[in-house]
């Protein structure tokens, strides 16, 4: 006999329900975070900015093939599984600059982990099948899922375009996963905020 377990949550959405996620952001306290941390915080004038709400991670100053892990851990988040890259193969287009992020060395699978709760995360998909980001609390406990509901890869038939926004909005956010159950994924403009 052979059971089986479904993962269920009441706060299931689309990425019809993310279109228009980024209007709901503060755009105006973003940061954009970088590797080099002290070129960005030079720039940033200490008497009137305090703690940025939202911050979107610079993949530029990443090497190709870099394994990243804790390179932006100053800003508050530490990735698990991922690879920086440029790709080669044009069903993968960036949506902004050359690199990407993409999950290895176990493809299907990447994870952020936040030092500090937050209440927003999204990135810019491009899935070579369904993708599905999940978000957990301190205690792991699933409290939000959005699913890319087929591939989005440049050049085919498909209805969804490439680099389409995947995002989740809810409190307490310690962690978010992205699973594309053996498929290949990149990520792009990955964004979270307090």
């Amino acid at each position: 006999m052979v059971k089986q377990a479904t993962l269920q949550s009441n706060k299931l959405t689309t990425i019809e329900d993310a279109k228009f996620a980024l209007d709901k952001f503060n755009i105006q306290n973003e940061m954009k975070a970088s590797v080099w941390g002290d070129q960005v915080e030079s720039a940033i004038d200490a008497a009137r900015v305090t703690v940025p709400t939202c911050i979107c991670l610079d993949l530029e100053d990443l090497k190709c093939f870099e394994p990243v892990e804790c390179q932006y851990e100053r800003w508050g988040v530490i990735f698990h599984n991922s690879i920086a890259i440029q790709p080669s193969n044009p069903a993968f287009p960036t949506y902004s600059g050359l690199i990407v992020l993409m999950a290895a060395p176990k493809s299907g699978f990447l994870e952020a982990t936040f030092l500090h709760p937050v209440s927003s995360v999204s990135a810019f998909v491009t899935s070579s099948q369904r993708l599905v980001l999940s978000a957990y609390d301190r205690d792991r406990q699933l409290l939000a899922q959005a699913v890319l509901p087929s591939a989005n890869l440049a050049n085919s038939d498909s209805a969804i375009s490439p680099n389409t926004l995947l995002s989740i909005s809810v409190n307490n956010i310690y962690s978010v996963t992205f699973c594309a159950f053996d498929g290949q994924f990149t990520l792009d403009n990955f964004r979270f905020c307090v």
